[in-house]
């Protein structure tokens, strides 16, 4: 327990106090290097394949003089991991500090018995500290002292107005937090108070949201789950073939070749050619272009995802989107405007709206900046803000009326009342605004008592704050004794509320349809909490009971077994405090779910930080977007909508490049076993297999990650946590594609073979051309997988992949015509380009022909 010295503390008792509770500082988050920020590239499970194919490169390079294709893997790490660093350092860059904590803001403390003006940062628990309208509290305290005064807690609840008070016969039993204590980075929005400080820095309620968003999760994102498997499977498979073509070749060696005839040198010669050539199997398997395609799918992204006001900082996000299938929000500032707004307005008396107007403008003391603004009371404000809406200008109504007296508002009372000698016709009035029923017991009888309690009734059920307005003239100049002694008029109600976004329950809509749940959790009243889940089309009356809401309290009272068969069926937390709502997160994610949380203030760091991604407000608080992921620079909830459908194309994007390198890969592993068990050679050179992975990896992997983001992926359910990246759909096409390949190359091969007894220069360069163009074809066939339309549409949005798709083609002729010795070509007659364009598209026209017959079934 603090005590309470009216004198404060002395300049001894202050450093005390600093050596055995801190500063007033919260420790800041702490940015990765760029060290670290590099060397996390490398555990992608993909890039861990590569160095080990790397060093087995190596090692057959180091034998045959040839490291062409060690060269190409080294490259294509490189490529991927500083591709992908680069794009996170700069974003990171980008995201540092956007918003600087000031510590240095003077507030005002009692010390050594007089009032003294100190850096926010030197206030210590004990401190006695003055806080007033607009000023923000410094530290969490209990308060001694409430004039007034009204706390906007949205950065820690969501509730832009607290009532304070230090009177425990009105403290608010449903509050967040306690009605006495005030806590650091809450604004003052009304009124004055005095508090002891009994936490500051790191110990306060914001300093320890603040740690538990700078705890690292060690949630996996879905799709390094899904390469950590694609990883295991290559590698088994590689090894496995390559044990299997080394006893093939070993086999055919001792059986065939008569091997153990031979001296020992020779025979380990062979033994060591055969490993090598088993080897060289492992490494073919490796998809060494799936990282660049990933990374650079991801890069552009996140470039593009900034056109529709999504600021992606960790990269995987962009991905991780698309494979949500919980979004938890906050109320205040995500679905709602995050100003109070006046809905409606009803009048019950004659007063004509000029003088109506008066009495407003002079009984309210915030103000609108030049911007429209709301400086002061956020309820006042809303007040204001409609008497402009109406064509009513608060400024000079209010300078021409003198104020007699004026009475605060206070959470005892609950009115505020104001004397004006009125400046419109010229009576002394006095002006009374405040809580419905007590204004409505001061005023005269006017038979309406059915119709306000009717109308009061229909707002309370829409969750709306009430304020009601009464005047009557007086001779008195003390509010009291006029308020006691008149006989008020009740002259209107207004009904007040913080909006929701206009673009939020189309959003929510698309979400719900997307298979995706959407979860309030809000630090406001339940019948708030309902109210905008009711106007976004998340809660229905008729639908929805009990276990589909939950306060903080009976959160916080369940163990973590009792909520685990109850959080999926959850639509709304209400009075929630901040740690409920990473527990939530945490709580989902073991059930499975792949989690996305929104929030702008403080409260919402924490989840921000555990949930698989993290999306905060452009608006929101400098450490809610130190914790997320990505942030919505329009604070648009429908941006999310947009996240969403820009993940699920990505992650299709990248499906279709493992489908299309794959299927390449496949091919070439069958030929160059069927090679190795035939004593022949792949009939490409060290340039030509050079030139046909610039296809594979760099070409291949920028054309699909041009591929435009399809609204058509937003009519499915979101892909199972553990779904394998290669799915069945895509087996099928692989073997079949595949199969097709090494059918037309090995029956080339088999042919000349057979009828010329060799191969001439002028049948490999059609060997040659036959391989790249059926890759060419093959891509239409990985483009056109798992959509709904021929590949041939969008020609617009599709532009870049269909120039790539040019370029392959004209510099395979262009390499075939003048490559020469070079390239080991002899230049094509047009008929025989005709004849190899036209069989190898047989390929396309044939997959697509198959996804016609498909569509229509």
């Amino acid at each position: 327990m603090i005590r309470y010295n009216p004198k404060g503390l002395s300049s001894q008792e202050a450093a005390d106090s600093r050596r055995t509770h801190g500063d007033n500082v919260i420790t800041p988050p702490k940015d990765d290097s760029a060290w670290k920020l590099f060397v996390e590239k490398f555990k992608d499970p993909i890039i861990r394949i590569l160095l080990l194919a790397a060093v087995l490169s190596l090692a057959i390079g180091s034998v045959h003089k040839d490291f062409t294709e060690s060269i190409g893997i080294i490259c294509a790490i490189i490529l991927a991991t500083c591709v992908g660093f680069w794009f996170e350092w700069d974003a990171m860059r980008r995201f540092r500090r956007l918003n600087q904590v000031n510590d240095d803001i003077p507030v005002k403390v009692m010390r050594d018995g007089s009032i003294r003006e100190i850096p926010r940062r030197d206030v210590v628990v004990g401190d006695v500290v003055y806080i007033e309208s607009g000023e923000t509290v410094p530290a969490d305290g209990e308060l001694v002292e409430a004039v007034s005064l009204r706390i906007n807690e949205s950065t820690l609840t969501g509730e832009l107005e607290v009532d304070k008070t230090v009177d425990e016969a009105h403290f608010d039993s449903e509050a967040t937090y306690p009605s006495n204590v005030a806590l650091r980075g809450t604004t003052v929005a009304d009124g004055y108070g005095v508090l002891v400080a009994t936490a500051v820095g790191d110990a306060t309620e914001a300093g320890r949201v603040t740690e538990q968003a700078t705890v690292q999760s060690d949630e996996q994102t879905p799709l390094n789950r899904q390469l950590t498997r694609l990883s295991k499977l290559i590698g088994r498979a590689g090894i496995a073939l390559a044990v299997a073509i080394f006893c093939v070749m070993l086999g055919k060696a001792v059986f065939v070749g008569g091997l153990f005839e031979r001296d020992w040198l020779e025979i380990s010669q062979q033994v060591l050619h055969i490993f090598m050539v088993s080897v060289a199997i492992i490494v073919m398997a490796v998809p060494e272009g799936l990282p660049m395609s990933i990374t650079l799918s991801l890069a552009m992204s996140m470039r593009r995802m900034l056109k529709t006001n999504n600021l992606v900082r960790r990269m995987h996000a962009c991905e991780t989107m698309g494979a949500v299938t919980v979004i938890c929000t906050d109320k205040t500032g995500t679905l709602t405007q995050n100003r109070m707004h006046v809905q409606e307005l009803v009048r019950y008396d004659a007063l004509p709206a000029h003088d109506f107007a008066e009495i407003v403008a002079a009984n309210s003391t915030a103000f609108l900046d030049a911007s429209g603004a709301v400086i002061g009371n956020p309820t006042e404000g809303a007040l204001l803000e409609w008497m402009r809406s109406q064509g009513e200008d608060y400024e000079p109504l209010r300078s021409e009326a003198k104020i007699v007296d004026r009475l605060t508002f206070s959470t005892e009372r609950k009115y505020m009342a104001t004397i004006i000698e009125s400046g419109v016709s010229g009576r002394r009035i006095v002006c009374v605004k405040g809580a419905p029923e007590i204004v409505r017991a001061m005023c005269a009888p006017d038979g309406k008592d059915a119709q306000v309690a009717e109308q009061l009734a229909g707002f309370q059920g829409r969750a709306m704050r009430t304020l009601a307005v009464a005047w009557a003239e007086t001779a008195e100049d003390d509010c009291l004794r006029a308020v006691a002694a008149a006989q008020l008029h009740f002259s209107g109600v207004a009904a007040i509320s913080d909006p929701v976004r206009e673009d939020v329950p189309d959003a929510v809509r698309r979400c719900l349809n997307a298979g995706i749940d959407v979860k309030i959790v809000t630090g406001d009243t339940p019948a708030t909490a309902r109210e905008i889940a009711r106007q976004i089309g998340l809660w229905d009356d008729a639908r929805d009971n009990d276990r589909n809401h939950m306060t903080g309290t009976e959160f916080a009272a369940m163990s973590d077994d009792e909520l685990l068969g109850r959080v999926r069926e959850l639509k709304i937390m209400s009075r929630a405090r901040p740690l409920d709502k990473q527990r939530l997160v945490r709580l989902l994610q073991q059930c499975g779910e792949v989690v996305a949380v929104t929030g702008d203030g403080t409260n919402d760091a924490p989840a921000l930080n555990f949930a698989n991604v993290g999306l905060s407000m452009g608006s929101g608080t400098s450490v809610a977007k130190d914790a997320s992921d990505i942030t919505l620079l329009d604070d648009s909830f429908a941006s999310i909508a947009t996240a969403v459908m820009w993940g699920r194309s990505l992650y299709r994007n990248i499906q279709r490049f493992v489908l299309f390198q794959l299927t390449i890969n496949f091919a070439a592993i069958v030929i160059c076993f069927v090679g190795a068990v035939f004593g022949t050679d792949m009939p490409l050179t060290v340039v030509q297999i050079l030139w046909v992975n610039i296809i594979m990896d760099t070409f291949a992997a920028m054309a699909m990650a041009s591929l435009p983001p399809n609204p058509e992926v937003m009519l499915e359910k979101p892909r199972p946590r553990d779904e394998f990246i290669i799915t069945p759909g895509m087996a099928r096409t692989l073997f079949i594609c595949g199969g097709i390949m090494v059918a037309v190359l090995l029956g080339m091969l088999f042919w000349w073979t057979i009828t010329a007894g060799g191969l001439t220069v002028r049948q490999l360069t059609l060997f040659f051309s036959t391989f790249v163009f059926l890759q060419f074809w093959n891509m239409f066939n990985a483009k056109g997988f798992e959509t709904r339309h021929s590949v041939f549409t969008c020609l617009r949005g599709c532009r870049e992949f269909f120039l790539i798709l040019l370029a392959i083609a004209a510099g395979q002729v262009l390499i075939v015509e003048f490559g020469g010795e070079v390239f080991r070509t002899e230049p094509l007659a047009w008929r025989e380009w005709a004849a190899v364009i036209g069989c190898t598209s047989l390929l396309a026209i044939g997959g697509e022909a198959i996804r016609a017959l498909r569509r229509k079934r």
